[in-house]
């Protein structure tokens, strides 16, 4: 059950594929503000705050990183958006990955941007748990400021960066925590890869340290039907620092998605 997240649910049902977009740690759904403002003129839009995020509860905590997929599912289901596309970046295009696993029948495309499929590693997982409890302990503005100048470039506008700033220290430490803790313990995507049956994007910011181009690459390499687009001047958010250059690559992507639809949706009820 999943109806208690917050979430933006904005745009026309038409012929168009629905977008649901799925933001990463440790922000919300304002994540997603140039695509919320553009994709919804021609398509329904979905932005949920993932649990333990933005405006959605921080209890019940999620204790499996596969609760951040079935959250979204019940939510889809309490919208009646029966399929879509499936938009996420960082922990969010895990959060896709796991969508795709539990129920790949509802899912027309995958957007995987600045992400990558491997399961930790045990150094990761003693690193995320030492993490979640340092969180708990000091909150979140030491380590939003400590990591601002790799989720966005050095270089990124002063706007851009305080939009991050204020997402990273607005989220709850407990939410933050708790997710930490179940992503530390996800399963690993990579055998799911090959079998992916819908037409993928993979984007990355060329500058990005947390998961660079070849991460990229190799999840490009292992999607059996994907394009690859590498977002100059952008490091870990290029939708945030280049979005006019992420939301050409994801418009031309999702009209090669409706150009696949079998037939028109229904209308909204």
């Amino acid at each position: 059950m999943a109806p208690f997240l917050a979430y933006e649910d904005k745009g026309p049902d038409t012929h168009r594929v629905p977008l649901v977009l799925v933001h990463g740690h440790p922000f919300d759904r304002t994540m997603w503000a140039p695509q919320l403002e553009r994709f919804p003129g021609t398509r329904r839009v979905v932005a949920p705050d993932l649990r333990g995020y933005g405006a959605s509860p921080t209890t019940p905590a999620v204790a499996d990183f596969s609760g951040f997929a079935r959250d979204i599912e019940a939510l889809l289901d309490e919208l009646e958006v029966e399929s879509f596309v499936l938009a996420g970046l960082s922990m969010g295009g895990q959060i896709v990955m796991d969508c795709y696993r539990l129920f790949p029948e509802r899912v027309r495309g995958l957007v995987l941007a600045d992400t990558f499929p491997a399961a930790e590693t045990p150094e990761g997982v003693r690193t995320r748990d030492a993490m979640a409890d340092r969180l708990l302990a000091e909150g979140m503005r030491g380590y939003a400021g400590e990591v601002l100048e790799r989720m966005v470039a050095p270089y990124a506008s002063a706007e851009v960066k305080a939009h991050v700033h204020g997402m990273m220290t607005a989220t709850a430490p407990e939410g933050a925590a708790a997710a930490l803790r179940a992503r530390a313990r996800r399963p690993d995507y990579t055998a799911l890869l090959p079998r992916v049956r819908v037409p993928a994007l993979v984007v990355v910011g060329a500058d990005d340290t947390f998961t660079p181009v070849s991460d990229a690459q190799a999840l490009h390499a292992a999607l059996p039907d994907a394009e690859l687009h590498i977002v100059d001047g952008a490091a870990h958010l290029p939708n945030l620092e280049r979005p006019e250059v992420f939301d050409a690559a994801l418009e031309e992507f999702l009209a090669r998605v409706d150009a696949r639809q079998p037939s028109p949706a229904p209308p909204r009820l």
